[in-house]
């Protein structure tokens, strides 16, 4: 991914999806553009238009942070915007450097995070990399997420989100899962725009998903912290389940997410029963071992 293609598509993206009203500029006259003009942007910015220009194009070598945070301002980007942002300067200033290969080959979850997986009984619980692979699973995580591992998904949850039928059953609002999935992987690509393995994924996604590669091209990104959900597991029906997000600073770009149901209800009662019914199989071992190159944490 080209760092410099990326910040220019993405602040074009974003200065479109700005209108002059909602900047609280007067409107005189029909427009040409879909938002805001690029003098516009400078303006609002306190910077010449000459200056946001080259910025728009994707020059952000040199770009001082207070300048970054006044294009950010103009274009009310949101603090997930705002990061991406910063993070594109970061990279367009050599502050990302290539992810280094763990050794040895295979990624395996530490003892200590398998335990705080096993614990985890009333809830699926797992680890993911930016990328949105799966990790590790509690029992019962495994057993939620079970479509993403005995198909197409082959572990990933965008795999299953654009390559899997499945999935849109699995989503009640496929549409709006969609968009997070591509916003996560967008984030994602601002932190580290030399990942093999994403620019492989997307790759990937693009050539099979008309879905993925619309989405892709509006660059949108986002935070996933915490929030609600609505899920349709083909076992036990209709979940709506509450999730957090921490992130693990002994493994950084590692995510911890445990989904929870408020207590008593039918999601809660639903989700026990999910328990029982993986309790009668063989059940798999919390820890999933992936090969190394699918994990994003360096050495």
């Amino acid at each position: 991914m080209d760092t410099r293609d990326e910040a220019r598509e993405f602040l074009m993206s974003r200065r479109a999806n700005l209108g002059p009203e909602q900047a609280g500029l007067a409107v005189s006259g029909p427009r040409r553009v879909a938002g805001l003009r690029r003098g516009e942007v400078a303006m609002l910015a306190d910077v010449s238009p000459e200056y946001y220009a080259k910025i728009e194009r994707g020059n952000l070598v040199g770009v001082s942070d207070s300048v970054l945070e006044s294009v950010a301002r103009a274009l009310q980007l949101d603090d997930a915007e705002r990061e991406h942002l910063f993070d594109l300067a970061r990279a367009a200033n050599g502050g990302a450097q290539p992810v280094r290969r763990r050794k040895p080959k295979t990624w395996v979850a530490r003892d200590g995070l398998t335990r705080a997986l096993d614990v985890i009984v009333n809830g699926p619980a797992f680890v993911r990399n930016g990328r949105m692979d799966i990790l590790a699973t509690n029992a019962l995580g495994r057993a939620f997420y079970d479509e993403v591992f005995d198909g197409p998904g082959q572990g990933n949850l965008a795999r299953y989100c654009f390559l899997d039928e499945r999935a849109k059953s699995f989503y009640p609002d496929w549409e709006a899962a969609a968009d997070v999935t591509v916003a996560i992987l967008r984030t994602e690509a601002g932190h580290d725009p030399r990942d093999k393995q994403l620019q492989d994924l997307v790759g990937e996604l693009s050539t099979c998903s008309d879905a993925f590669r619309t989405r892709w091209g509006a660059h949108n990104v986002r935070r996933h912290g915490s929030g609600t959900k609505d899920f349709h597991h083909h076992e036990v029906g209709d979940l709506t389940l509450t999730y957090e997000g921490l992130e693990l600073t002994a493994e950084p770009g590692l995510s911890f997410l445990i989904y929870t149901a408020e207590s008593g209800s039918p999601s809660e009662q639903r989700l026990q029963l999910l328990a029982s019914l993986a309790a009668t199989v063989t059940a798999s071992p919390s820890r999933h071992v992936l090969d190394d190159t699918t994990t994003t944490t360096k050495d």
